[in-house]
């Protein structure tokens, strides 16, 4: 498939969502409706456009390139994954409503104090920021080779061009913006998926039946792993454990998700978002590492040399845009433009509500349509833009790893602290020594990262995505020892 035909593709995608957001901003530009889309919207909107948010390029990509080295052994994660999900539906949801919050981060200033919102606060614009750039880059790197390096465009301008188109359908409406073209995103990511199966089972000559048992009995339909607890990264209980509190962090505990469950008028709504969400989830990732398997199949089948390719990451792009026809290499663009741009459009959208109102105090100003907060909004936006730019060309120099492994290692060490905060924060009574949480918050991902270093060779154990449990328990300990008993409590 040629370099300009992907590109017209391209840009007619952004042409649409665009027209998308005008449609849905020509109204309203206010902060209310960038912020929390006025509290109106609808929970099975957000439910189906969560999807395209949660699963990624990293989830189009990654999960497919990597059941080459380990099976289906990812839907362990999963699996934790959907109770996690359970957990913030049925726990934090209920809370964040009672509290009537449009930063959930104010709830660390009343619970625990004005340092130790303004931790969380910042944990989550780093955790954030870093995640949706290492998303971002994997993409910009698809399209670089396939697209840019025919015309010598640096990699850099690569970044900057999309970061430009998603700014230009995402600076007026923000969130009520994002939950609409969010929602059109899914479904242009549900149906590559599902195109992908059909198109590669049928260039390996496959029915249906055929697809599922060629699945089924392959080398890659491995999924539990029990084996070798303490010298691997796949066993279950690892696997599982982590992807409960992963998904506890990175959603409960996200400004990016919970602010659109925190969109809908009840918390009834949310609820029923999150369950249904939680279910198709699970679903779609089975069909990403049947995606994996076949593609692997394919590969073998027609002599395509995995270990050739700079990283797995690349196989699905390789095959779906040199092996295929044109009409899968499209769907394939579609469907991986589509993740990954849910994705970092409500990333942009988070880190700027986050930091207008847990910073700048937004939510304190009597009128949210003062044109001088509209332009200061405007400005955090573009300067999150630019920070995010920043933060993939040092990836790009500095990543040697699987864009899904890196993700998920840089969490356990950004998002671990904030774990630990709101643990501390609902499951105790005791007060902290405020002004000590920041320096405790940078302290424990340190202690994280000297036993992480060396834990093979003082325990005889790796460790895996259980590392953000270590690191929250860390700072709940930390929290614990230097803090002191409460006198009062507020009930939340």
């Amino acid at each position: 498939m040629t370099p300009a035909i992907l590109l017209t593709f391209l840009l007619g995608y952004f042409a649409l969502l665009i027209g998308v957001a005008y449609f849905t901003s020509r109204n309203s530009s206010d902060n209310a409706s960038f912020f929390i889309a006025n509290r109106n919207s609808k929970w099975y909107l957000v439910a189906f456009g969560m999807i395209g948010t949660a699963l990624s390029g990293v989830t189009f990509i990654s999960v497919p390139g990597a059941v080459g080295n380990n099976s289906f052994g990812y839907f362990q994660f999963i699996l934790g994954n959907a109770v996690g999900f359970v957990i913030v539906a049925t726990v934090l949801l209920p809370l964040y409503y009672r509290m009537n919050l449009i930063s959930i981060y104010t709830y660390l200033e009343k619970r625990l104090g004005h340092y130790s919102y303004k931790t969380g606060a910042v944990i989550f614009l780093v955790s954030r920021t870093i995640g949706s750039a290492f998303r971002l880059y994997l993409v910009a790197i698809v399209l670089q080779r396939f697209i840019f390096d025919a015309w010598n465009v640096p990699f850099w301008l690569t970044i900057v061009l999309c970061l430009l188109l998603i700014w230009l359908y995402t600076h007026k409406g923000g969130l009520k913006t994002i939950i609409i073209t969010d929602t059109l995103q899914t479904v242009f990511l549900l149906l590559s998926v599902v195109l992908s199966i059909i198109f590669i089972s049928k260039s390996l000559h496959l029915d249906v039946a055929g697809t599922f048992e060629a699945v089924k009995t392959s080398s890659y339909s491995t999924i539990f792993f029990w084996e070798d607890f303490m010298g691997s990264k796949s066993h279950f209980i690892k696997q599982f454990v982590g992807g409960i509190f992963v998904t506890i962090a990175m959603t409960g505990l996200d400004q990016d998700l919970m602010q659109k469950n925190l969109s809908m008028k009840t918390i009834g709504e949310a609820q029923k978002n999150m369950f249904t969400f939680t279910l198709v989830f699970v679903i779609m990732n089975i069909f990403f590492l049947s995606v994996g398997a076949l593609l692997y199949l394919y590969a073998a089948k027609n002599g395509i040399s995995v270990a050739a390719l700079q990283t797995p990451d690349h196989l699905y792009p390789e095959i779906a845009l040199n092996h295929l026809n044109i009409v899968p290499g499209i769907i394939f663009m579609m469907g991986l433009t589509a993740a990954t741009f849910a994705t970092t459009d409500s990333a942009l959208t988070a880190l700027t509500t986050s930091f207008c109102v847990d910073f700048l105090h937004f939510d304190r100003k009597p009128d949210q349509q003062d044109p001088k907060l509209v332009t200061k909004r405007h400005l955090v936006h573009i300067g999150f833009s630019v920070l995010m730019v920043i933060v993939i060309l040092i990836f790009k120099v500095i990543n040697n790893d699987s864009v899904v492994n890196s993700i998920f290692t840089a969490a356990g060490y950004t998002y671990g602290p904030l774990l630990g905060l709101f643990s501390f924060g609902l499951l105790t009574k005791r007060a902290v020594h405020d002004k000590l949480v920041p320096y405790l918050c940078l302290a424990s991902p340190v202690l994280c990262y000297i036993i992480n270093s060396n834990s093979m060779n003082w325990f005889g154990y790796t460790m895996s995505f259980e590392l953000i449990v270590l690191n929250g328990l860390i700072t709940f300990t930390l929290l614990w020892l230097t803090g002191k008993t409460s006198e009062s409590q507020t009930k939340f």
